[in-house]
């Protein structure tokens, strides 16, 4: 399952995936096939027969072509049974690309996010990248994330306790930061193992593939640093930190866990005293997660 990928999405972001073993990737588990959409994953099957139970918590990319895809919408609300999408995008993103009205589908979108203008200007410090691997900037970054998308982090875990029957999806741009941190959360609440956490968050170098360029320029857009500034032709070579920041690297996830767990005492402490849940919710989110209702 999402072992056997683990070699493939350490590719390089600089070389492409070959054609070949893309689409093979791509019709391997987790990995999930919704006309019109890119890097969805089922996150019950990362690790079948243990972890989050199949069908009950998806992730993916941005949904904007799916707003062109009949088959695509019916494979969410049919075949997925999806009844809830969370939306962790910007109020910038939100209002260029807005979500489809899925007949049957909540969307959620909490508007008053990312408090005012830091939200406005979304830029990423290059220079932070620097230094290793990038671990400092993805420190920075996912920490930010836990603060801005607090309140969606909040509502998904509480569709969890509330909702066990209805299966949900949730997304940024790129289903790669924004919900990869979301998904950690929730898989390591499912007692999914680091390896297996890692890997879910590595697996998005497969998943954005199809996406590469155009993803890449949106990185460049935002970058700003010593030599970023924002240029839409800003290269590897020419900015420092910025190979870093596109890159998917497994010890800048383990250095985001380790902030996690001296900040908050790891993703439970997170949970109870960030996002509000008692002790006893947690028992109850975990038992959804996990077990059918």
């Amino acid at each position: 399952m999402a072992a056997a990928l683990r070699d493939l999405a350490e590719t390089d972001v600089r070389e492409p995936i070959p054609a070949t073993a893309l689409l093979a990737a791509l019709q391997t588990p987790p990995f999930v096939l919704v006309p019109g959409t890119f890097n969805t994953r089922d996150l019950g099957l990362l690790q079948p027969g243990t972890g989050i139970r199949p069908g009950f918590i998806f992730r993916t990319g941005g949904l904007e072509a799916l707003a062109r895809s009949a088959d695509g919408q019916a494979t969410l609300r049919e075949a997925l049974h999806v009844r809830r999408i969370f939306d962790l995008r910007s109020r910038e993103e939100h209002a260029r690309f807005v979500d489809p009205a899925l007949e049957g589908v909540e969307g959620v979108w909490l508007g008053d996010e990312g408090h005012g203008a830091a939200e406005e200007n979304p830029m990423l410090d290059l220079d932070l990248f620097v230094d290793g691997q990038g671990e400092g900037g993805y420190i920075a970054m996912y920490m930010d994330v836990l603060d801005k998308y607090r309140g969606t982090f909040r509502e998904v875990l509480a569709s969890v306790r509330d909702r066990p029957d209805e299966a949900i999806m949730f997304h940024c741009t790129a289903g790669r930061d924004r919900t990869g941190v979301l998904a950690g959360l929730l898989e390591t609440l499912a007692g999914y193992d680091a390896e297996t956490v890692r890997t879910d968050f590595l697996l998005s170098r497969i998943g954005t593939e199809v996406a590469r360029e155009h993803l890449l320029g949106f990185a460049r857009k935002y970058s700003k640093g010593s030599a970023g500034n924002g240029d839409s032709s800003t290269s590897f070579d020419e900015a420092p930190g910025f190979l870093n920041l596109v890159s998917l690297r497994g010890v800048c996830w383990d250095a985001f866990v380790e902030a996690v767990g001296m900040k908050f005492g790891g993703f439970e402490g997170y949970a109870i005293n960030v996002l509000g849940f008692s002790e006893e919710d947690l028992v109850t989110i975990k038992k959804n997660l996990t077990e059918g209702p």
